[in-house]
């Protein structure tokens, strides 16, 4: 691998050279075109000229050096039959398309300015507004928004990678290079994140500095699009999270039949196949729920009454959705069976969960879930509770539709900070899902407004 290395430090092609490091006054007073007397127009075009130089050093010194050093270079050793296992889409995504994208942008400014200053006549303003128009409501923010989606993974794809002493040498060689500027791979890969929402601030910069209305309005238009098209992918990026979260949790939760999670019913193994649980995996269907809280906490399996009795403890783990609460016990393997991928795995996943999920284990689900509107919280009294040797504990209850408690678990928490966090995070999703309930019910109650025609 370090002879291919040698060959590729022969034929690294050279980075092109843009105008980024002048400033506008530079420009104008080199070419003698600077107005006297046009103060706005001079504030104007120092805008849109720091948009072109901030996009100048974005494409030069992030783009095309995560493409040329990083993306090439792994492209070049698989092409030698290095790292073939290596996803370059999970990695990079399209910043091919990116980097065409953010080029034409620069190239298209950069006319913009080259026309204004070699003409020999005095032109009053820049003509950019039909290139932001262009690229702002066209691919530059769509190519980001993919990027961007992507993004998660990609970071969550390289830690695994990191660990493998091949990809090792290959990023100690790429981030060695002196057009990394001393960056490494995660600094660079995170920069169209901060590109795209720096967007709006560029061009709010020069709708402050224009003084033509028409321009404004067009100005403003697009800042907005712009803002609106980060909004959605703030949204599309919680959609996806809760999509591969969810969809990783049907993976680890078991989900036992009814004879092996209550022993009070025998079912006698030619009716077990009517009791088949088939549907239990769809309770956990990305698009119908959202995980609100998750973690591990303790559970006072058998408490005695007398203090001097001993109190067997359990662990568990807790999935507080926006609809009802589920209870599990973890289960791992000790004969470590590989587990997932952790390349594949969801990003977002606490590391207590991925621990699980490595080692092969699984979550497995002691009761039936818990609806908010049948839940009960109660806290302890630390005292009472001190005396058979429980701190940091609360009661949830599972009362059925007559009020009448069917199950209790005593959960006992490593700090009382974290009692605390369970309890107003249980406390405030029993709220909102009453509240949500109340609402459903007014707008089915809720007879329609009588036509204006009858």
């Amino acid at each position: 691998m370090c002879s291919l290395f040698s060959c590729m430090l022969d034929n690294e092609p050279e980075m092109p050279r843009l105008p980024k490091d002048k400033t506008w006054n530079e420009v104008v007073e080199t070419h003698q075109k600077l107005p006297t007397n046009q103060l706005d127009l001079r504030k104007q075009q120092e805008a849109v000229w720091e948009l072109f130089t901030s996009e100048c050093t974005y494409f030069l010194d992030h783009l095309l050096v995560l493409k040329m050093i990083f993306m090439n270079t792994l492209k070049y050793l698989q092409t030698h039959e290095y790292l073939l296992d290596v996803d370059l889409w999970r990695l990079f995504a399209n910043l091919e398309e990116l980097s065409q994208t953010s080029f034409g942008f620069v190239n298209s400014l950069f006319h913009i300015f080259k026309d204004y200053v070699d003409t020999s006549e005095t032109l009053p303003s820049l003509d950019f507004i039909s290139v932001l128009t262009k690229y702002f409501q066209g691919s530059l923010c769509q190519s980001h928004q993919t990027y961007c989606l992507n993004y998660s993974a990609a970071v969550f794809y390289l830690e695994s990678l990191r660990q493998r002493e091949d990809f090792g040498i290959y990023l100690k060689w790429c981030e060695q290079n002196e057009q990394c500027r001393r960056l490494h791979l995660p600094e660079l890969l995170v920069a169209p994140l901060h590109r795209l929402t720096r967007y709006p601030l560029l061009l709010k910069n020069i709708w402050k500095r224009s003084t033509d209305s028409t321009e404004k309005i067009m100005i403003y238009s697009i800042k907005e699009k712009v803002e609106k098209s980060i909004w959605d992918l703030e949204g599309k990026v919680k959609w996806l999270d809760n999509f591969q979260k969810c969809r990783h949790l049907q993976e680890i939760i078991v989900w036992p039949p009814l004879w092996d999670r209550d022993k009070r019913f025998f079912i006698p193994e030619c009716l077990k196949h009517i009791f088949k649980e088939h549907m239990a995996e769809n309770i956990l269907s990305p698009t119908n729920r959202h995980l609100l809280y998750e973690g591990k906490l303790t559970l006072a399996d058998c408490f005695l009454l007398w203090p001097q009795e001993s109190t067997r403890f359990l662990d568990v783990y807790l999935f507080l959705f926006d609809d009802f609460l589920l209870v599990t016990k973890t289960k791992r393997n000790k004969k470590k069976l590989g587990g997932s991928d952790p390349g594949l795995m969801c990003p977002s996943l606490i590391p207590e969960l991925q621990t699980v999920i490595k080692e092969g284990g699984s979550c497995m689900v002691l009761d039936q879930p818990i609806p908010l509107d049948r839940l009960v919280v109660r806290g302890l009294d630390p005292l009472h509770m001190s005396v058979f040797g429980l701190r940091n504990s609360f009661l949830i209850q599972h009362e059925n539709s007559y009020r009448q408690c069917i199950a209790a678990f005593l959960l006992q928490a490593q700090t009382e900070n974290i009692k605390k966090t369970w309890i107003a995070q249980l406390t405030a999703a029993i709220s909102c899902f009453t509240k949500s309930q109340e609402t459903k019910k007014m707008s089915l109650f809720t007879l329609p407004a009588e036509s204006s025609e009858i």
